[in-house]
């Protein structure tokens, strides 16, 4: 069962664009590889474009649709905030059973032939609903983990604390991906350092900033090639 759960220490990190690069280098050899963004908040369904759903379609070969939107994220609000500020603004609010139901049911499908990345939204600690957070939903499907940081001011401790969480969970992370923060004073290699010297066994790897409509970065397909090795 090939299939993984992407988060990160935080928004806007580059969850979606690493997802992407993964999914762009699986199909290139032959996979149907899959991506599953169930929950997202701050979209605009009647303009779409540019969202994360659309990203990770166009990484899958699909249109932007009524019908692939609702495909790959049933669960879509318009403010962008955490999911169960976004919903209540809707009268709404975040269906944590069904949005199990649904990761469940699309993990089950997940075969050598055509792995699967679940997407989580904002970072590890987010609100999901009231009660629960990222890490209640990635605890819940037993997924490996691969986890997101940026090279900010700060990451260093984001990324420590992040990985602290997971380990004392007994969760388990297949990779760590250093994406590249625009503008940033803190080197990719400060992570990595910093994460070698505390959690070692961890495989980290660092995403150079890349331009906008470029190809895949080539460390994504040496990353993707990784994780279906096991």
């Amino acid at each position: 069962m090939p299939a993984f759960f992407v988060t990160a220490t935080g928004t806007d990190i580059g969850k979606t664009f690493v997802c992407a690069g993964l999914i762009r280098h699986w199909r290139a050899k032959g996979l149907m590889a899959q991506a599953f963004k169930p929950l997202v908040s701050g979209i605009d369904d009647a303009d779409p474009a540019g969202s994360d759903p659309a990203a990770l379609l166009a990484a899958m070969g699909q249109d932007v649709t009524p019908a692939t939107l609702d495909a790959i994220s049933p669960w879509r609000f318009r403010a962008p905030l955490a999911p169960n500020m976004a919903a209540a603004l809707e009268g709404k609010a975040v269906d944590y059973a069904g949005l199990l139901t649904a990761c469940r049911t699309r993990i089950a499908a997940a075969s050598p032939t055509a792995p699967l990345l679940v997407e989580g939204v904002g970072g590890l600690m987010a609100p999901v609903d009231d009660d629960r957070t990222v890490l209640d939903w990635l605890r819940a499907l037993e997924l490996p983990v691969l986890l997101v940081a940026g090279s900010y001011l700060g990451s260093i401790s984001h990324t420590l604390t992040a990985l602290t969480v997971l380990a004392d969970r007994g969760q388990r992370v297949a990779g760590l991906v250093v994406s590249e923060t625009p503008g940033a004073t803190v080197t990719l290699g400060a992570v990595e350092q910093a994460v070698a010297r505390h959690f070692p066994a961890i495989p980290c790897l660092n995403l150079p900033r890349q331009p906008a409509g470029a190809a895949p970065a080539p460390v994504l397909g040496r990353l993707a090639d990784r994780l279906l090795q096991g």
